[in-house]
Formats: C-alpha cells, sequence, structure tokens
C-alpha cells in the first residue's frame, strides 16, 4: 500500500484523512500482532522446556493434567494408592557460587542421610545435575531454600501415597524412587498401572477395606497379646474366589518401606510356607468320602494311644484309647484316625486331589510374591501319605489353604484366587471340579462339629454359623520338631447352612500365657480370632446373625458318644 504525501498549504480532503487513519490502524494491529505471535511463542517454549525436558536439565518430567500412575482402589471404590505432587531438592554442582565445606555442613545438618563430607564430594564433583533428596517434605524444602545458594534447585514431581498407610500394604507393594512398581500390586500391575492410556482409570481390587480393617485389628492384637512373631489372615469369597482381605504381619508402611524390616517386608500370607497341621484333615476325609473309603461318619477306626508307622509313632492330644467314628476323629482332632483314613485313599489319589486343588504348584494369585510348596517328594510314601493327610510333611501357604476350604464347601469346584474385582472386565472362572457336590455338602456338618462340640468352639460366633477346623504343627527348629515353637491355625467357613465366606487366621509361635492356660494351641489362641472377625464383618457383607438357622447337625451328633459331648 503506498502512502499519500499531503503537500503544505493544501487542504486534506475527507477521503484522505480517512485512508491516512486507516494505515495507521493497519500498522498497529501488525505489530500488535507480531508482538502476540513473539510472545505465544516465547511462552510455548517455557511451557514445553518445563514438561518435556530431561532430568539431567533440572526439570520435571510431569504432566500437571494426568496422573503420573493410575490410582489403586478397593471394590467400593475407597482410594488405597494414589499419585500427589511431591518435591525434590537437586543441585548444579558446576553452578555452584557459595563455599562447598560451609554448605556442606548445612546440608549435612538439614538432610543427615549423608555425611558433611559425603556433601563435599558432591559439590566439588563438578556434575551438571544431582538429587539431593527425593519426595522432600515441604519444611525441608523451606529450610534448604533458606540456606540461599542458587545452584540449588527444586522440582515437582510425583509422588505415590498410600493413604490408609499400612493397611493391606502387602497386597498394595510400593514403588521405588522413580516410581516403578517394586512389591505386591505395583509391581503385578506395574505396566497397567504406569500406562498413559490407563490415567484416569483406577484399578478395582477385590479387597473391601472394612473387611481388611477388621482382621488386620483383631489379628494384630492377638498377634501382641500371644507374642507370637509374625500372623497372616485371608478373607474370601467362595463362590468367586475373590479376596476380600489379605494381611501379613509384622505390620509394614508402603509410604516409607525402607524403615521397615525385612520381617515386615516378608508376605507371611501368600509367600511364606508353612505346616498347616490339623486344617488339612478335612481334605482327608472329603477324599476318602469321594474315593468311597468312607460310606458314613460312623464308619470307626480303632484309635489306640500310640499307632506305629514306619520308625515313628503317631499319637493324639486327646486319645481315645478306641474305636472312634468319624466324625468323632474330626471333633477331636486324632491323627491317629486320620493317619489310617488317609493310608486307606492311597499316596497317588492323595497326590491327584492336593494338584487339583493347587496345592502342588506356588499359590495362584496375580502377586509375584509366591511361595513354592514344600512336600516329600521322591519320598512320598505310605508314612508320609499318613503325615500329609494330617497336615504334617507339607508346607503351603495360608493363601493355599483358604482356596482349599473355598473348593471344598463351594459346592466342590476350584477357582484360583484375585485380588481383582469380579465383573465384566474379570469374569468368575468356571472353576475345575475337585470333590463332588454331595460331599461339599455333607462335609458342612461335619466342620460344624468341630465348633459346637470339638476343638474350635471359641470360632463360634453367635448366630453366623461358623464351622472350622483348628491346625497346631510344630516348628522345626534345629533339623527337629521342637513343640516349643508352633504354628497356629483356623480355617472358619460362614455361614455354614449355606457357605459363603472363608476366614483363615495363622500366628506364628504364639506363646502361651495364664489365660490359656498354659496351652499355646490353635483353639486358645487364633480360633478367638475368628469369631471376633466374623462378629465384625458379616453385617458388612450382608448376613445377619439367625439363631434359627444351622447346618444339619443330626448327620453327625448320633455318631458321637454322649460323654463326649
Amino acid at each position: 500500500m503506498t502512502a499519500i504525501a499531503v503537500q503544505p498549504g493544501r487542504a486534506v480532503v475527507p477521503a484522505e484523512r480517512h485512508q491516512s487513519l486507516a494505515l495507521t490502524y493497519h500498522r498497529l494491529m501488525l505489530v500488535m500482532l507480531v508482538f502476540a505471535g513473539v510472545t505465544l511463542l516465547i511462552v510455548s517454549r517455557l511451557v514445553l522446556l518445563q514438561l518435556l525436558s530431561d532430568r539431567s536439565s533440572g526439570q520435571a518430567i510431569a504432566d500437571p493434567l494426568i496422573p503420573a500412575r493410575a490410582d489403586i482402589v478397593d471394590r467400593n471404590g475407597i482410594p488405597l494408592a494414589r499419585t500427589i505432587d511431591a518435591w525434590s531438592i537437586a543441585i548444579h554442582p558446576k553452578r555452584l557460587l557459595g563455599n562447598p565445606n560451609e554448605l556442606a555442613a548445612k546440608l549435612a545438618e538439614l538432610m543427615p542421610e549423608r555425611s558433611a563430607w559425603q556433601y563435599q564430594e558432591i559439590l566439588r564433583s563438578g556434575k551438571s545435575f544431582v538429587y539431593l533428596s527425593r519426595r522432600a517434605a515441604p519444611e525441608l524444602v523451606a529450610a534448604v531454600n533458606a540456606l540461599g545458594e542458587p545452584a540449588i534447585v527444586f522440582q515437582r514431581e510425583p509422588e505415590r501415597l498410600y493413604p490408609n498407610l499400612g493397611l493391606a500394604a502387602h497386597v498394595l507393594g510400593f514403588t521405588d524412587v522413580d516410581g516403578n512398581g517394586d512389591a505386591g500390586i505395583e509391581r503385578a500391575f506395574n505396566d497397567r498401572l504406569a500406562n498413559p492410556a490407563s490415567r484416569g482409570q483406577p484399578l478395582e481390587l477385590s479387597l473391601d477395606a472394612r473387611v481388611q480393617q477388621a482382621l488386620e485389628a483383631e489379628l494384630g492384637a492377638a498377634m501382641a497379646r500371644f507374642s507370637a512373631i509374625g500372623a497372616a489372615g485371608v478373607v474370601m469369597d467362595i463362590k468367586t474366589g475373590e479376596v476380600l482381605a489379605l494381611t501379613s504381619l509384622p505390620e509394614l508402611n508402603p509410604n516409607v518401606p525402607g524403615h521397615g524390616s525385612m520381617e515386615a517386608r516378608f508376605n507371611r500370607a501368600t509367600l511364606g510356607v508353612y505346616e498347616l497341621g490339623s486344617t488339612f484333615k478335612p481334605f482327608t476325609v472329603a477324599m476318602a468320602m469321594d474315593a468311597g473309603v468312607i460310606t458314613s461318619f460312623g464308619q470307626s477306626y480303632d484309635c489306640p494311644t500310640g499307632l506305629r508307622a514306619g520308625g515313628f509313632t503317631i499319637t493324639d492330644t486327646h486319645p481315645f484309647g478306641r474305636r472312634a467314628s468319624v466324625a468323632e476323629i474330626m471333633k477331636e482332632s486324632s491323627n491317629i484316625g486320620t493317619a489310617q483314613i488317609a493310608a486307606q485313599v492311597g499316596g497317588e489319589r492323595q497326590r491327584e486331589f492336593l494338584r487339583k486343588m493347587g496345592f502342588l504348584d506356588k499359590v495362584a494369585i496375580e502377586l509375584k510374591e509366591r511361595g513354592r510348596t514344600l512336600t516329600p517328594g521322591a519320598n512320598w510314601g505310605q508314612v508320609a501319605t499318613m503325615t500329609v493327610g494330617y497336615g504334617h510333611g507339607i508346607a503351603v501357604t495360608p493363601l493355599h489353604l483358604a482356596s482349599g476350604y473355598a473348593s471344598l464347601f463351594n459346592g466342590g469346584l476350584w477357582r484360583p484366587a484375585t485380588l481383582l474385582k469380579a465383573g465384566a472386565r474379570h469374569p468368575v472362572p468356571e472353576g475345575q471340579r475337585v470333590f463332588s457336590e454331595a460331599t461339599s455338602y455333607k462335609m458342612r456338618s461335619l466342620l460344624r462339629l468341630v465348633v459346637t462340640h470339638g476343638t474350635g468352639k471359641k470360632a463360634d460366633a453367635p448366630g453366623y454359623r461358623v464351622g472350622g477346623k483348628t491346625g497346631t504343627a510344630e516348628k522345626i527348629v534345629g533339623g527337629r520338631y521342637t513343640g516349643g515353637a508352633v504354628v497356629t491355625t483356623f480355617a472358619g467357613v460362614f455361614p455354614m447352612d449355606e457357605p459363603r465366606y472363608v476366614v483363615v487366621t495363622m500366628l506364628d509361635e504364639p506363646k502361651a500365657t495364664a489365660e490359656t492356660y498354659g496351652f499355646h494351641t490353635a483353639g486358645w489362641n487364633v480360633a478367638p480370632v475368628v469369631s471376633k472377625v466374623v462378629g465384625r464383618i458379616a453385617p458388612m457383607l450382608g448376613v445377619m446373625p439367625d439363631s434359627r438357622r444351622d447346618a444339619n447337625l443330626s448327620e453327625v451328633l448320633p455318631f458321637v458318644r454322649p460323654e463326649a459331648h
């Protein structure tokens, strides 16, 4: 566009004035557009550098609009793990302006995880970038910032937070300083949780935080009361295999996993394997029923005070010294009677039943922390068959046991345990038949008998019809079994007239107390835990107390001598 010159003394016509103003306006608009474009370019570049530049340049890699890692929630949507913004403190040694010795001393005072000498090494290293602290508390950030050293930089970075502290810690696991899963669900589903496509889509677990809290509280109280070195527990839906609660004690805080001992980091529920004693006896009876070895709960076996097997003598805590029915053998937890039943089943059939229930393999669960079952192996002869029949000579995890009881009382179908909420994304598998429906039904009254009349009386929860079995197994110390150190277990099911949930609780090396009259067996220390847990969680799970309902005890009571009631 060409400018119009106005001669001096010549009047400016309206058309010329209008054209001049329009030219000025267009020039102003052009300058403003250029200025806006340059400003936008600079701002965009700064934002891009802030969000996407490499960590070595001192910039944080994060998108403030998208969580860096997907949340983990329980079956009701309660957050169990989530990602928040945290601070990191770093330094550019090359850009250091202050005195390195003085600064090192101040840093050591504020962050004592390193010595002043180590900070001096960092400050004199000549490196371009070094982290001083990750996931730093705001108070520490403020104190370090007050030192006034320009070479120190502060960054926002994602931090994994477990808002319920130690709740379900061994299920959730934890992440390392770079945010990668290092244990538990965080490790097992690391790719899913870290995948940008999954951000904003929480991982739904089968856990119920309310049930988890009740199990942990009651088991922790028992562990303290009986001075046990550890404990484990499981609550499972027997129809779906969903794990509603799973705990291992001592407790671990996943927010600071490095502060926990190796003992606390160990998952006793899925990684630890133990001889779980008499809790195996119901499996032996059910095997015998399905194999046609047992045809009635009134079928009897000679139960002397001792039974020779190979070079060993099998004994009972409550010896009969007479013939006893199958109902009595289970009620009084007779090793001698169960050993004879197992011998009739035979080693080959016993192994096949245990294989179908998953006992001979690592426990089926999504976690990577899974223990390997210990069995007699090549020495699985008649004596081993007899001892395995009552839970000795085979070591499994508490979760193995829970899955086994689920199979026994859900109609006879084995399904793998799962920590994922059942639904359209995770349908319930059909399951593999292990026991007949008839055997599954008949076992209800037998296990209810153990609680109403036998060794598991303290596991009863009024109105909730608990059935189950105690188990006390001696631990091997110095290569030999010793009665001084035991593992006590109770495997319970409720409501036994219409089984729905399994509760397994275990104490490792509980001690006798005055209230247990010097006994440290399962009926005294771990059975009461099941009673308290069931009393707390049953209403949460929709099971209401009903004293008018119960398993059909008329199927077993006629075969129990009246004086033994």
